[in-house]
């Protein structure tokens, strides 16, 4: 079927191209110069008639006679060209070069195209989907086959620091809080691995108290310790995400990716579809599913599929009763109330993520609030989360100048 096609294509546009120049050779049609060149002699002779009868001026007759004689010039000239153009060789030539792009496009596609490649049929290719989707690697193939990141440059003091909370872990390995700590920072240094590993411990440790936001993260990190592979393991906390919030958005996002991976857009578009409609503006995701939407409604079968338009972001901040309490405190009440907001905003970052304006936000907030270390440990963090999207990169990093970090 596909070689029919081809060849009834190839035939059509071939045809379009020849007939033209075929007829222009083989047509005994007068050329429309030679027509026109015979009605404007026409004119001529009326006007020397109408002369000798003394219908018009002698002044009007030689009026006349010049502009009939310039249409006459112009109609010999185009005769002419139109003449040469009937007795030149371009037709044949034209022709020659058409087959022979014909038979060489054949050719090269034989050589370097894929001409005994079999249909793929709907059913066979959603049967090569579900296989990839059971046959993916485990947890631990996929982090043995993914690259491993370049150790990042580290302050000694912070080193120093995360050594510590290491050797305090292992030392209270039934520490929630520490195994909490112990996951952010083995995340902002890059040891992914580590960072899953901790976080496990702390689902295991909280038990029915886990959140779903904590098994999402706990699947975020398996992903991106499997080199961007969610497996059957992540999947899991991912599902498990949904059993106790079946909204969660970032569990969802992550569903989707799950059938972008195996290979079935059709599944995965009504989940982002769904997402981007609920307007879930300042999620961290939503740059990815903006990016990808369209192409993914044309795979998925909708192609006149128009995603939403994007909401303007708002940024929380203090309402109008908590700007008028703080009117009431003292500066250090003041301080303690803004430190607790940059602290809470830090929080909700880690936990359920966010846009990059947000972390631009909260590097600025912590410069502010004096703790310019911690806040080049945020920055950081944020190049790593946003190291794909170069525009929420620029966001974050703009923020980190201005605020005069490295």
């Amino acid at each position: 079927m596909f070689w029919i096609i081809c060849a009834a294509l190839t035939a059509i546009v071939a045809i379009a191209i020849a007939a033209p120049l075929i007829r222009r050779r083989t047509t005994g049609e007068e050329p429309a110069a030679a027509y026109d060149l015979r009605i404007y002699r026409d004119q001529l002779r009326e006007v020397e008639r109408d002369l000798e009868r003394g219908l018009v001026e002698p002044s009007e007759a030689e009026r006349l006679r010049n502009e009939i004689g310039r249409k006459v010039l112009s109609a010999d000239r185009a005769l002419a060209r139109e003449t040469a153009a009937r007795r030149a060789p371009g037709g044949p030539a034209a022709i020659a070069i058409l087959v022979l792009l014909i038979v060489g496009t054949v050719l090269l596609y034989q050589r370097i195209g894929s001409p005994e490649m079999p249909d793929e049929p709907i059913a066979e290719r959603v049967a090569l989907a579900q296989a990839f989707y059971e046959d993916r690697p485990s947890q631990t193939e996929a982090e043995n086959a993914a690259p491993k990141p370049q150790p990042a440059q580290v302050d000694p003091e912070y080193q120093a620091l995360i050594d510590q909370l290491r050797a305090t872990v292992a030392r209270k390995p039934d520490d929630p809080r520490g195994q909490e700590l112990l996951s952010q920072h083995e995340e902002r240094l890059g040891n992914l691995i580590a960072a899953k590993d901790a976080q496990a411990r702390l689902i295991k440790l909280q038990a029915e108290k886990a959140t779903a936001a904590d098994h999402v993260r706990l699947a975020a990190l398996s992903a991106q310790a499997a080199g961007g592979l969610i497996t059957r393991e992540a999947e899991a906390e991912i599902a498990r995400a949904l059993e106790i919030e079946p909204g969660n958005p970032q569990a969802r996002y992550m569903v989707g990716l799950v059938h972008i991976q195996s290979g079935r857009p059709d599944r995965a578009f009504p989940i982002w579809a769904d997402l981007l409609s609920e307007g879930h503006h300042n999620a961290e995701w939503v740059p990815t599913v903006r990016m990808a939407i369209s192409d993914l409604a044309w795979f998925a079968g909708e192609p006149s599929y128009v995603p939403p338009e994007e909401g303007a972001r708002r940024l929380p901040g203090p309402d109008a009763a908590t700007m008028a309490a703080a009117e009431d405190m003292t500066p250090d009440q003041r301080q303690e109330m803004i430190e607790g907001m940059v602290q809470g905003l830090e929080t909700r970052l880690a936990t359920q993520g966010g846009s990059p304006e947000e972390w631009a936000r909260l590097i600025s907030a912590l410069v502010v609030v004096g703790k310019k270390d911690h806040a080049q440990d945020i920055l950081g963090e944020a190049r790593m989360r946003f190291a794909s999207i170069p525009e929420a990169l620029e966001i974050v990093e703009t923020a980190g100048k201005q605020s005069g970090l490295q």
